[in-house]
């Protein structure tokens, strides 16, 4: 099969591209490169069934087809980014999704949406079904990027149900692994970095707010299992294994053997007290549950860091 793919030269999308590619598939990504990079796909260069075009999908596109799929997984997706170019991230939710969603409809090609756990804001339900509809503050800091998905998460609905699109939607939470930004800003990298420069690690208020974290190949899995099932509702894919800030950070100070010690600092504006998915729904469509164990992927993250991003610490 053909795909089109935005975001392509992303940390997740550039992990699907291989996926895809791997099964025999060929793809044609968009990025517009404001976060993602080249590097990530730098292996796919000679590959025959893959190339890059720098295109902003918020644009109007003119990409010749056909396609039998559309894969939108275009945003700016950590707050570092996302608040540092608010607009941009509203557009590619908004245009972006309408731009491809129509090269989609034009070619009857099935819609692949990555959205977030970020739809269920700061929840008051714990841990996060998809029937659950979040407690978000529209006006908030960080509403460019939950509003950016929600828009785009109505606008896919929107789709299927007046012109019959075929199309998914897979909600992601806490995603890590190799090339995954060491500037991206969320608490994986941020603490690796920080840890493996002997350097303190920065908890945000007591760190008693809870994270869950997935690694990327389990993550494209789940992916896969999505954009090959007729299931049009929202799919929540993360880890159920929740931990506290603080309890990570030590975690992440004792694997690494670094000397860090941890500092505080306070709790950012609408920053989430607790995040966990509720995967029951993929458990039973799907038959889709993380199996990468936290040291594996660490280990991984760790490897890729100090190959690519940090040869000083070897």
């Amino acid at each position: 099969m053909r795909f089109l793919m935005s975001g392509a030269a992303g940390f997740i999308g550039s992990h699907l591209c291989d996926r895809l590619i791997a099964e025999g598939h060929s793809v044609i990504g968009l990025d517009n490169l404001l976060t993602g990079t080249p590097r990530n796909v730098a292996h796919l260069e000679r590959e025959p069934r893959f190339d890059l075009l720098e295109r902003d999908v918020s644009a109007p596109l003119d990409v010749p087809g056909p396609f039998d799929g559309v894969l939108h997984l275009a945003s700016p997706a950590s707050p570092k980014d996302y608040m540092e170019h608010p607009v941009a991230t509203l557009e590619v939710g908004s245009s972006g999704t309408r731009n491809l969603l129509e090269i989609a409809l034009r070619d009857d090609a099935r819609f692949l949406l990555t959205s977030t756990s970020e739809c269920y804001g700061d929840p008051e339900v714990h841990p996060q079904p998809e029937t659950y509809w979040g407690h978000v503050n529209p006006v908030g800091p960080r509403s460019c990027y939950d509003e950016s998905k929600r828009f785009a998460e109505a606008l896919t609905m929107a789709y299927h149900r007046s012109y019959g699109a075929r199309t998914n939607i897979a909600r992601i939470f806490n995603t890590y692994g190799p090339r995954i930004k060491l500037d991206d800003g969320r608490i994986v990298p941020t603490f690796l970095d920080q840890a493996l420069r002997n350097a303190p690690l920065t908890v945000f208020g007591d760190g008693r707010q809870t994270r869950s974290f997935c690694y990327v190949s389990d993550l494209v899995e789940g992916l896969w299992r999505v954009m090959s099932c007729e299931e049009r509702y929202p799919v929540n894919l993360g880890n159920p294994r929740e931990m506290s800030v603080l309890e990570f950070a030590e975690y992440i100070i004792r694997f690494t053997g670094s000397s860090s010690r941890i500092e505080y600092s306070p709790l950012p504006q609408d920053d989430p007290k607790q995040r966990r998915p509720d995967i029951n729904k993929a458990r039973q469509l799907l038959g889709w549950e993380p199996a990468v164990p936290l040291e594996e992927g660490l280990g991984e993250t760790v490897a890729y860091f100090k190959k690519i991003l940090l040869p000083s610490v070897r």
